[in-house]
């Protein structure tokens, strides 16, 4: 009895300090790597202009600097590329970027996504799904991403989605995967309520939204 309630308030108190441990974590590595972004800038600035060592080992002193500086810079990079000289100047540097070899391949490649991924108007993880992975019959959460395109669409036979699977409980990973359109059910949560569910490994079932659906529901292709 005294093991069973030593093993109960454990788990208990655990429950209590790990969202909060790993929430600092989680902020704290964000600190660090703008930190480390301010400090790498310093270092060069230190060393290509002569005179300000020691204003440089001043700054590098003074805690939560770099976050805000890197914040600042970031938000006054996108008013200055919001006119038309700044439009003029983005398109000269992407220019440049892709005539670099080996930079050209990484450079498009992240731009595409992120481009992707924080416009407004495109579809990447605009809606939750449901899919048959990794087999007939087992089901799991998955997003919709966008349709093929391309060389890759030629080969496809009918309509088909493309979907992102990811892994629990780290949802950073997971698979790509192309499925006919009719295999896919697009599901009434969102986003947010579909990455808790599957952070939490099936442990926090989102609400219903709407109506109970059917047998028959399983079988609705997404939009």
């Amino acid at each position: 009895m005294k093991n069973r309630s030593f093993k109960q308030y454990f788990i208990t108190g655990l429950l209590v300090w790990l969202p909060m441990g790993i929430t600092v974590w989680v902020i704290m590595w964000l600190v660090g790597m703008l930190d480390a972004i301010f400090l790498a800038v310093l270092h060069a600035a230190d060393t290509l202009i002569p005179g300000i060592h020691a204003n440089a080992e001043y700054l590098r002193g003074v805690p939560g600097l770099g976050v805000a500086i890197v914040a600042v810079f970031i938000f006054a990079t996108g008013v200055f590329v919001a006119n038309m000289f700044g439009q003029w100047w983005l398109r000269k540097w992407h220019g440049m970027m892709n005539r670099i070899p080996v930079v050209r391949s990484i450079y498009t490649s992240v731009k595409q996504v992120a481009d992707t991924l924080f416009s407004g108007s495109g579809h990447a993880f605009s809606k939750a799904l449901l899919v048959q992975y990794p087999r007939q019959g087992s089901w799991t959460v998955a997003f919709l991403t966008g349709t093929p395109g391309g060389e890759v669409a030629t080969y496809m036979d009918q309509p088909m989605v493309s979907v992102y699977v990811p892994t629990t409980p780290n949802p950073t990973s997971g698979f790509f995967l192309m499925m006919p359109k009719a295999d896919v059910v697009e599901l009434d949560m969102t986003v947010d309520d579909a990455l808790k569910y599957i952070i939490s490994m099936g442990v926090m079932v989102p609400p219903m939204r709407g109506a109970k659906p059917t047998a028959d529901a399983l079988k609705a292709p997404v939009a």
